[in-house]
């Protein structure tokens, strides 16, 4: 399957280059996890303050499963809370949701 998602990040220059330099090192526990959780591929992109995830999975991924797993795992609530540092909800986000899915309207 095929996800996009969005989030935005904090409207600060500075801020935004913290988080792509983390994102030029992602933590090796945190690219174990994504694996773990049936994530076979993802994309970042960012436009200003906006990012667009992208990700593909295994058919019996689901963003439940992964959530229970990142709850257990150290370093995966470490590097969540030192991302929630530069990331702004969508204003439409729901109080505990930071990305949030989109829905594909088109395809070619």
């Amino acid at each position: 399957m095929r996800y996009a998602l969005a989030l935005d990040l904090k409207n600060d220059p500075k801020l935004i280059e913290e988080y792509k330099a983390y994102h030029l090192n992602v933590w090796p526990e945190i690219l174990s996890s994504l694996k773990l959780s049936g994530i076979r591929e993802m994309e970042i992109y960012q436009v200003a303050n906006r990012l667009l995830m992208i990700i593909e999975t295994d058919p019996e991924f689901s963003f439940e499963r992964k959530a229970d797993l990142d709850r257990t795992k150290l370093k995966v609530v470490e590097w969540e809370a030192l991302m929630d540092k530069y990331q702004d909800r969508l204003p439409f986000a729901k109080p505990d949701e930071k990305w949030v899915l989109m829905e594909r309207i088109f395809k070619l």
